[in-house]
């Protein structure tokens, strides 16, 4: 069993054990009338960096990186850094994130919030809204097309975005009508090594209506400005800046970079 396989199975002992303790025919029916979340593909369309700045702890490779990290001021401090949107982990063996990590980030800020996990049942959609994500992701070597497409329409139905996360060239079969953001993350779930020639591999591959995101292994500024050139929309980050002690002062030093190199 390979490192994604091991926690997809967890995950799936994890969503059963929530479902016992909160029924989904309840927690679907508290979504009713909650109204539609920012639009993470608006923000990125609009803006000159497309930074999504990432709040985690840990990494199933590294360990922790910031152990102890408060939720509430780096959220705060990512959007006062200027970031196009903010992605929380909420799973917990392998990133030490919590669901109570999204609700605190959610009332902190005002840009587009991103639930990073590993979904892969209909509860944690429900789940997601009540929390307040705006954006959820799909990791297409988590699921099957059909599952997928299923995930991508109820999330459209409650008024969230996709951000459909492919590997490589076979995973673009899994982009549907309901797949509003692609995001190619240079890291392999499978070994965990990163990789970022993936991005440039793949993007020509990418419908050109989708906004394109690249994920991981992103720290140099000119790299991340020739990922722009090529066509990519959004660069999901979170190590450069959590391994800092003040996550959102190391967002702003490389806004600040990202200008100087042209």
């Amino acid at each position: 069993m390979d490192i994604l396989q091991r926690i997809v199975a967890e995950k799936r002992l994890e969503v059963a054990a929530r479902q016992q303790v909160v029924p989904v025919a309840h927690i679907s029916s508290l979504c009713a009338g909650l109204k539609r979340g920012r639009s993470l593909r608006q923000a990125l369309i609009g803006s000159s960096t497309g930074i999504i700045a990432e709040f985690k702890r840990k990494s199933p490779s590294k360990g922790y990186i910031h152990e102890g990290a408060d939720v509430l001021s780096v959220a705060r401090d990512y959007e006062a850094a200027g970031c196009s949107g903010l992605s929380v982990l909420t799973d917990y063996p392998n990133f030490g994130g919590t669901v109570s990590d999204l609700k605190i980030a959610r009332a902190q800020v005002n840009c587009p919030v991103l639930r990073k996990d590993f979904i892969i049942d209909p509860y944690q959609l429900f789940e997601s809204k009540i929390l307040g994500a705006d954006v959820i992701l799909l990791i297409a070597a988590c699921l099957t097309p059909d599952e997928a497409y299923d995930l991508g329409e109820l999330a459209h139905e409650l008024g969230m975005e996709v951000l459909l996360e492919i590997h490589n060239e076979e995973e673009l079969e899994y982009i549907s009508r309901f797949t509003d953001m692609v995001g190619v993350n240079n890291r392999q779930l499978k070994t965990f090594q990163t990789d970022v020639k993936t991005s440039f591999d793949l993007i020509s591959k990418i419908p050109a209506d989708i906004i394109r995101i690249s994920e991981s292994g992103l720290n140099d500024p000119k790299t991340v400005k020739a990922l722009r050139k090529v066509g990519f929309n959004g660069f999901l980050m979170g190590e450069t800046f959590m391994k800092h002690d003040h996550p959102g002062e190391a967002l702003t030093a490389f806004l600040q970079q990202m200008i100087l190199c042209g």
